[in-house]
């Protein structure tokens, strides 16, 4: 998936804390669920441009119990801290997530200056 900087959001007040983030994301895409249709428990990590919240998902499993490999693709999600706004990015390992989201903001940035 690739990422969406521009997803609509509702306008709405920028997160104070990690909770406030989570809960932002949770309202606006509601709770993921791995293959097995368990929902996959969501982490936030706080950096300094906003909160990465991403989920862990179950690994899937054949019908005899044998480990698959997992779909492709997903999204995290970032709140940012000055705005409150939430943009995707790819479903990367955190630290590679975070340094995309700066990557792209700092696109943004110079091309609205």
């Amino acid at each position: 998936m690739t990422s969406d900087n521009n997803s609509p959001t509702d306008p709405q007040a920028a997160p104070t804390n990690a909770e406030e983030a989570l809960e932002s994301v949770r309202r606006q895409y509601g709770q993921p669920r791995s293959f097995d249709g368990s929902l996959a428990p969501l982490h936030v990590q706080e950096f300094d441009l906003g909160y990465l919240v991403y989920a862990t998902f179950a690994k899937p499993v054949d019908q005899n119990g044998r480990p698959v490999p997992a779909q492709p693709g997903g999204s995290n999600f970032v709140v940012a801290k000055d705005t409150g706004k939430i943009s995707t990015v790819p479903n990367y390992p955190p630290e590679q997530s975070i340094a995309l989201y700066r990557k792209q903001r700092e696109k943004t940035n110079t091309s609205e200056g």
